[in-house]
């Protein structure tokens, strides 16, 4: 994807969204964030709990803005819905697989490390985005594989967070196995209302002008979130 070289005048709506979501990033710092509500039910709950587990799962994707911010990326200038069932379809996978394994073999990672590489995993997309690895590298690496390699680590920063709460044994197999159908039914429902809001402004004159400053609008969140966890990984 070549790089788009201007653009004027006021920024897109859309562009103030993602001003709004470094508000979000400078106000809750962490990724993975949990109520207490919801903390409180993830460490007494006993026995199989399939329907809050989903419930849980779902409500975890469409708040979470780390997931959501990369989405915004990976699906940008994709017009297909083969290609953006493709690209999110490896995204899941990927989340899915780590989600799972993680929690159920207890792979305990350094929760600051991971969402560090998750906030990383934003500003590589939006960089890609804006042809930077062709132009500045002179190579472009395979946007699928990255994609999915970067879904890994998405379900890892989750799972490492739930290994947080002591999770019981008993039923931990079908609740997380609903928790990880939750995420999925929850990407399903926030990317239906990115791709509405991207096929609105892709129709307006201004996406090109507009297009650069929301990947570099991306890449500033990314790296926002990435130095959060870096800062709290030294500080330890």
């Amino acid at each position: 994807m070549r790089v788009i070289k201007q653009w004027s005048g006021p920024l897109h709506p859309w562009v103030w969204l993602l001003g709004l979501a470094l508000c979000m990033l400078t106000a809750g710092a962490f990724a993975h964030g949990v109520s207490e509500s919801d903390k409180g039910f993830l460490q007494g709950a006993t026995g199989v709990h399939f329907l809050p587990y989903l419930y849980l799962g779902a409500k975890h994707m469409v708040t979470g803005y780390d997931h959501l911010l990369f989405l915004c990326g990976v699906i940008f200038f994709l017009h297909k819905m083969k290609d953006i069932g493709l690209y999110v379809t490896l995204f899941a996978l990927g989340h899915s697989t780590t989600l799972l394994l993680g929690v159920l073999n207890g792979w305990h990672i350094n929760a600051y490390l991971v969402d560090a590489i998750i906030g990383l995993s934003i500003v590589y997309r939006a960089f890609d985005n804006l042809g930077g690895f062709k132009t500045v590298f002179g190579v472009q690496p395979n946007k699928k594989a990255a994609v999915l390699i970067f879904g890994f680590f998405h379900g890892l920063g989750l799972a490492t967070k739930l290994q947080d709460f002591a999770l019981s044994a008993d039923g931990l197999v079908p609740n997380m196995i609903a928790f990880n159908v939750g995420v999925e039914i929850g990407q399903l429902l926030a990317l239906g209302m990115i791709l509405v809001a991207m096929r609105y402004w892709r129709s307006t004159a201004s996406f090109a002008r507009h297009a650069l400053a929301g990947n570099f609008a991306l890449m500033t969140a990314g790296f926002i979130l990435a130095g959060f966890q870096f800062t709290g990984f030294l500080s330890k």
